[in-house]
């Protein structure tokens, strides 16, 4: 059975909890990181059919992000200003232990009808590490940490007594109650480096990927379908993808406002920013991890949002997201400059079209078969 047949495609916005906007510009975006403007949003996303959030985990100032707003907390506001949203909490294991994590994560499932997931990221920003204390390991050594920290938090969440002598943590007859409820929150994870898929195809239960073409995102899940099959996984991981939006009336008025986001890039924090992304991308053995690859342009905004090509008129960029959702997308993660007025536009102008067009590729294939 076809990808199409099986699940509508998600949509997840990245919470602005961090300031700066999502592109290392100088062009003007009307987004705001404090509380006010994010519950708005979030209930704007709501209304608009988005089903997740992620909120951003930043400990420094760093390529604009002056202030930050701590992931996990920050989280719980946007869930309870908002009934139906489920918001994916990014976190980092070293700074958090993963019976901290699985307590807070447990005690706002309670909170909120269980519409709390979590992304564990590795880590790529190591002056911010060392800034705060915290050791900075080699590529693969924090990818392993990581599977680790996976494995606690979901057995903590899942066994009655939890034991576990890792090389990271351990665990001694340890009982969490109360455990989540609605269901074990879901796990996301990031990257693209060998280390990271290999991640993905044991443990994790979405695979977040840096923006790409449809023929570049095919060749990552068809990898992680193998590998789901060699490790004997016993569920299928789901995939997400990085996008920038830039939805207009017209595919020259969104082309314009790309080349303004570029023109208006500012040189110096975008190779600072590459500096240290190349710690989360060439450091890999491989070197093909997150930006091992990505170019000026595509760093101009963060997570290769561009590289996705959802950037023209609402028909071309829904035509595009069933390319994506062909090569094995599940969820689209979307980025904007101008979130509220953007998520509204993108719910009311693309979503329809995007469903559309998926009940049509259901009939073609039903007629197929």
């Amino acid at each position: 059975m076809s990808q199409s047949k099986k699940e509508p495609l998600k949509f997840a916005y990245w919470v602005p909890n961090v300031s700066g906007g999502l592109v290392i510009s100088s062009v003007e975006q009307r987004t705001d990181w404090g509380i006010d403007y994010n519950r708005k949003l979030a209930q704007i996303a709501e209304r608009s059919g988005f089903e997740f959030a992620l909120s951003q985990i930043r400990f420094t100032a760093g390529y604009g992000a002056d202030n930050q707003h701590e992931s996990v907390s920050f989280s719980h506001a946007l869930l309870a200003a908002t009934e139906k949203l489920r918001v994916i909490a990014a976190v980092l294991p070293g700074p958090w232990n993963p019976a901290l994590l699985a307590k807070q994560i447990a005690t706002i499932s309670h909170l909120t009808n269980g519409r709390v997931d979590v992304n564990i990221v590795s880590g790529w920003f190591r002056g911010e590490l060392a800034a705060i204390g915290e050791p900075w390991l080699d590529h693969d050594e924090r990818y392993r940490r990581s599977e680790e920290f996976i494995r606690a938090i979901r057995g903590i969440w899942t066994e009655d007594v939890y034991n576990l002598r890792g090389d990271f943590y351990r665990f001694t007859d340890y009982s969490m109650k109360p455990k989540p409820i609605g269901g074990i929150p879901q796990v996301f994870q990031g990257g693209s480096s060998r280390a990271a898929r290999d991640m993905a195809a044991r443990v994790s239960d979405w695979y977040f990927t840096n923006g790409n073409t449809p023929e570049g995102l095919k060749a990552q899940v068809d990898d992680i379908r193998t590998k789901e099959k060699a490790f004997g996984k016993t569920w299928r991981t789901k995939i997400g993808m990085n996008a920038f939006g830039i939805v207009r009336s017209s595919e020259k008025e969104a082309q314009e406002v790309l080349q303004e986001i570029l023109d208006k890039a500012i040189p110096e924090a975008v190779k600072g920013f590459h500096h240290e992304v190349q710690n989360a991308g060439n450091s890999s053995p491989e070197r093909e991890g997150n930006w091992a690859k990505s170019t000026f342009q595509d760093l101009v905004q963060y997570n290769d949002g561009f590289r996705s090509n959802l950037i023209g008129t609402p028909e071309q960029v829904a035509e595009r997201i069933i390319g994506h959702k062909r090569a094995g997308a599940d969820l689209i993660l979307l980025g904007f400059l101008h979130f509220q007025e953007e998520v509204e536009y993108f719910g009311k102008h693309v979503l329809p079209i995007v469903r559309e067009l998926e009940a049509i590729e259901d009939q073609r294939l039903e007629a197929a078969e």
